[in-house]
């Protein structure tokens, strides 16, 4: 059990007894790329986590230990800044906001380490931030709220790490609640639960294996290219603000004045907002084919439209299109590798796994990483566990 091995460690370097909490990785169901545009995203907690064990030492250090890595660093509470460890900035980037919330943040020992998939696009950086913030939190019992703690594990991420993500990710290993997924108003923070049926279909993420060094830049690109729509948009129509305030007849009325490549960017980013609200008008109603036919949609605009597809992930959706008990597929992220997600009837996963891997085999010639996922409750505390001699 990871908890006892953390806790063990814990016990076994610092000498007393820590806070033990978890803190979920994420999917996000549909909704890709919307969230710097103002629009809706579907993200769910779900059973890949990070485990820490955390306590106030009474010293002036902070003194982290990364599990997986046998790896640690030390640092003085007087000088929190970036180190040259980069696994450790997740988490000294936390202290740093809290710090800069006008909280004396002492020394304090943490261990943690996990069980999310590194490279997989399931979030592991903000789930290491929300555990460490979560924990501080509690320790310091500074009474921040889930929102306030995933905002500065999110600006702990730009300024410490070096990223400048949405919102989606912490608040989705904050606010996660088991057998349900989110609708996050990335403009408003607005958030409504739906119910998922995870006792008929399960969630099977299919790994490309390649995250092509083009990614971050393109990333950027895309963002430049709606900003452009939107500024064309705006001298005709005053109240856009975003492409969330677009609608597709705008957007055609001025496809020539927009050109090819920004025409097609915004009209996906409406589009996938729209099948975002439909997925979750098909979850309220359990009508989980309906849900499974705007994956497939969301694919084909991020293929066609957005252009941040890749072979491989095309490949693997092509795959799972046509096999039984498959309701939906699509990648999954910022696009040019990582994973798709597929919906899957319960009894249906085992084929799905054997089928889908060993076509990818005969394709690629290499294997397929493949994870099997619950959805689950957000960062909470766990209870302690019993210590080894």
């Amino acid at each position: 059990m990871l908890a006892l091995a953390i806790a063990d460690a814990f016990q076994q370097r610092f000498g007393y007894s820590p806070l033990l909490v978890r803190a979920p990785g994420r999917v996000n169901l549909i909704g890709e790329h919307t969230d710097y545009n103002n629009g809706f995203v579907l993200p769910a907690a779900i059973d890949k986590e990070i485990t820490f064990a955390i306590g106030l030492n009474k010293k002036d250090v902070i003194r982290l230990f990364a599990f997986d890595n046998d790896e640690a660093v030390e640092i003085p509470v007087g000088e929190i800044k970036p180190s040259q460890t980069q696994w450790a900035n997740y988490l000294l980037g936390v202290a740093a906001q809290f710090r800069d919330a006008g909280v004396v943040v002492p020394g304090f020992d943490c261990v943690f380490g996990g069980t999310i998939p590194m490279g997989a696009g399931l979030s592991s950086s903000a789930a290491v931030e929300c555990g460490l913030a979560f924990g501080l939190n509690e320790l310091l019992q500074t009474n921040f709220d889930r929102m306030k703690l995933a905002r500065m594990a999110q600006k702990a991420e730009h300024t410490y790490a070096g990223v400048q993500c949405g919102l989606m990710d912490q608040f989705a290993s904050l606010f996660g609640r088991p057998g349900q997924v989110v609708r996050l108003d990335c403009r408003s923070t607005e958030y409504t639960y739906f119910p998922f049926d995870v006792s008929h279909y399960h969630l099977v993420l299919c790994n490309s294996g390649v995250k092509h060094a083009l990614a971050d830049s393109e990333y950027n690109t895309r963002r430049q290219e709606c900003e452009r729509g939107v500024a064309l948009l705006q001298r005709h129509y005053p109240a856009v603000q975003s492409l969330r305030d677009a609608t597709e007849e705008q957007i055609e009325a001025h496809r020539a004045e927009l050109g090819d490549v920004v025409y097609r960017r915004c009209l996906y980013v409406v589009q996938e907002n729209a099948r975002v609200v439909a997925a979750c008008e098909a979850l309220a109603a359990n009508d989980m084919s309906a849900f499974g036919q705007l994956m497939y949609g969301s694919h084909a605009g991020l293929r066609d439209n957005y252009e941040v597809s890749c072979p491989e992930l095309d490949k693997l959706v092509e795959i799972a299109q046509g096999q039984t008990g498959v309701l939906g597929s699509r990648m999954m992220g910022g696009g040019f590798g990582g994973c798709t997600i597929n919906l899957v009837e319960a009894e249906h996963v085992a084929a799905f796994v054997a089928t889908t891997s060993a076509a990818f085999l005969s394709f690629y010639r290499r294997g397929l990483e493949t994870y099997q996922t619950s959805i689950v409750g957000g960062v909470s505390e766990l209870e302690p566990v019993t210590q080894s001699a």
